[in-house]
């Protein structure tokens, strides 16, 4: 995945890149932060008034309806600052005269498609305003998700005008041939349909190979199949609502936003201190303290890149500096940009449980051995480089200074004890403990440390939207897009062929192990958690894998697809991020990934890692079933 200057660029490559200026940019991110600072707060005075036996009326369901604004109002602001997450953009192998020109013929298709979202989501929203049911003091439930046709209609809009580069007649051309489309689309006979649904399916493939938004694709595709059945387009819309109704879905705005807090403040450093006073005295030692750092960041980041963005530039010049080879400290840095994703809180493990309906709490627990043998397998070639390097520097232990280090950080330290003690002890719920987590954060860094001012709130509320509002797009879509292959009975297609031609459960997990490096490769780990996961549930049912085993394989084989070469995006992230070219980096990370290959097929082929800790905290956990070898 990677950054250009006309195509539509992937989520999190320009964080280094200035928003652009005005009131209404200002307006846009100071109400993105308002939106978080009050889903933050109102599971808060929740908690508060549980004390005395009351609750704020629909409490929850207004903490719902924020996490669709933010989520609209971030993808207005990923817009913006093209940061929707898509695939790699082949522009650079074109002539700027065809890449000017695939860009308003992708830019156009992005607006259509848009244009029919909203349509949908219209139609959808409209159907409720009979309805009986309210938020809260009698305001009805379908008004605030008008916000959605609305945040549909004025990303399409902006699309057509920032893609453009502000073109005024590129813009309006765009618009005007959206809706000639969408018009003439919508007055074809069945048979006709049944003839374009391939062709057009096709045009939103190949839009992706030059750009196109993810979200795009995969909504454009499942609208094309919907519409090729004479089925109503608002059926796509209609999955982005009822999962606004899951009460799990708002922890991952407060969540994200506790990340951008840690990065955009000097948190990362005092870590490295105290880090590094635990683990430089071992051989390695600095190399250790990268991994488990980079896991820390990571865990409360998700699969955004913020860690290789962020922590590159810190963490570059002080493995340089105890003189681990250039080769070897980039590499380490970019294989580490994923290795946190098994741990709570992070981001996956949550989704992962929404969408295959696995208990959260179980897969948290699940993940946390997996997770340090990851962290583990990555610490491990650090201390053998070291080992076998005479020029590498062992920092001496000093009690004392690692221990001043460690009160310094001490506030960070006791962030995922905070989060996850918070929720296991039964004090709060899932959302509570992350609206606890965001607030302890935000008090940490402004009040106690005073690292971030105003304006780096704006751009931590800024930040923390334009990723949830372009995940949460393809969220929406990517569920309406399962619901037609669910309708199509096609997991039920692929277990019956695997059925026919696999026996084994080793055979099939090898099988998995490989497709799911490719999709971690090719895919977002958001658009593959949601399109994915629905096709291999009943395979893993089938050949007796535990539904939460499933889950930490499914994740861990994902992050191996960020290394993964030619397209994995750590690859690109890094390339960008320490100026070297694609090959170089593909050099640097291999040792890497043929490590983690390994540990990932431990993980995979030894169940009894995942699902003892599980047991442990929950007696009544699926049975440990040894995989026959």
């Amino acid at each position: 995945m990677s950054a250009t200057k006309d195509l539509p660029a992937e989520g999190d490559q320009n964080l280094e890149g200035q928003p652009s200026s005005g009131w209404l940019s200002l307006t846009e991110d100071g109400l993105n932060l308002f939106f978080l600072v009050l889903m933050t707060s109102i599971p808060l005075v929740e908690i508060a008034l549980r004390r005395w036996g009351e609750s704020i009326p629909g409490s929850i369901r207004m903490v719902q309806v924020l996490t669709l604004w933010v989520g609209l109002s971030g993808a207005l602001l990923a817009t913006r600052e093209r940061r929707h997450l898509a695939l790699t953009s082949s522009q650079s192998l074109m002539t700027p005269r065809v890449a000017q020109i695939l860009t308003w013929l992708v830019t156009t298709l992005a607006v259509t498609v848009t244009l029919v979202l909203s349509i949908g989501a219209f139609i959808t929203v409209w159907a409720e305003r009979h309805s009986t049911e309210d938020i809260a003091l009698g305001v009805p439930a379908w008004l605030p998700q008008m916000a959605l046709p609305i945040g549909y209609a004025a990303i399409a809009i902006r699309m057509a005008w920032i893609y453009n580069d502000a073109r005024r007649w590129f813009a309006v051309v765009s618009l005007a041939l959206a809706g000639l489309t969408i018009a003439g689309l919508g007055h074809l006979d069945w048979e006709m349909r049944e003839l374009l649904v391939g062709p057009i399916m096709g045009l939103l493939l190949g839009s992706a190979l030059i750009g196109a938004p993810i979200y795009v694709v995969l909504g454009g595709i499942a609208l094309v199949l919907f519409w090729g059945q004479e089925d109503p387009i608002a059926a796509v819309a209609v999955e982005t609502v009822r999962q606004l109704e899951d009460e799990t879905l708002p922890v991952l705005p407060l969540f994200t936003f506790t990340g951008y807090i840690l990065a955009e403040s000097r948190s990362s450093e005092r870590l490295v201190a105290a880090f590094r006073g635990l683990f430089g005295w071992i051989p390695g030692g600095m190399a250790v303290m990268t991994a488990v750092v980079c896991a820390f960041f990571t865990t409360f980041t998700g699969a955004s890149g913020v860690t290789i963005l962020a922590l590159g530039g810190l963490l570059y010049p002080v493995l340089r500096s105890e003189h681990y080879p250039e080769r070897f400290s980039i590499g380490l840095l970019t294989a580490s940009g994923s290795i946190g994703l098994l741990f709570p809180p992070a981001l996956p493990v949550i989704l992962y449980g929404v969408v295959a309906g696995v208990p959260i709490d179980r897969l948290f627990v699940a993940g946390l051995v997996p997770g340090v043998i990851l962290v583990g397998a990555v610490s491990l070639l650090g201390i053998r480089t070291a080992l076998y390097s005479k020029e590498i520097v062992r920092t001496p232990f000093n009690f004392r200074a690692a221990l001043e280090a460690i009160y310094v950080a001490k506030w960070e330290l006791l962030i995922p004890l905070i989060a996850v003690g918070s929720y296991f002890s039964g004090l709060a719920s899932l959302l509570e403990s992350a609206a606890i987590t965001a607030a302890y954060s935000l008090f940490v860094e402004v009040v106690i440390h005073r690292d971030l001012s105003g304006g780096d709130l704006l751009r931590v509320g800024r930040d923390s939207a334009a990723l949830v509002g372009g995940v949460l797009l393809i969220f929406g879509v990517a569920m309406g897009l399962t619901n037609y292959l669910n309708d199509a009975e096609v997991p039920i297609t692929v277990l019956t062929w695997v059925e026919q031609r696999i026996e084994s459960r080793v055979v099939f997990l090898l099988a998995l192990n490989l497709i799911l490096l490719v999709v971690g490769c090719l895919m977002d780990i958001f658009s593959a958690l949601v399109v994915i996961v629905p096709l291999i549930a009943p395979l893993g049912n089938h050949f007796g894998v535990d539904p939460i085993h499933l889950g930490i394989i499914f994740l861990a084989n994902l992050e191996l697809g960020f290394l993964t070469p030619p397209v994995g995006m750590n690859l690109f992230l890094s390339s960008y991020r320490f100026k070297r070219s694609l090959p170089d980096i593909y050099r640097t990370v291999m040792p890497f990934l043929c490590v983690l290959i390994l540990a990932v097929l431990l993980i995979t082929y030894v169940p009894a890692l995942t699902m003892a800790p599980v047991q442990w905290f929950f007696p009544d956990s699926s049975s440990l079933a040894p995989i026959d070898l």
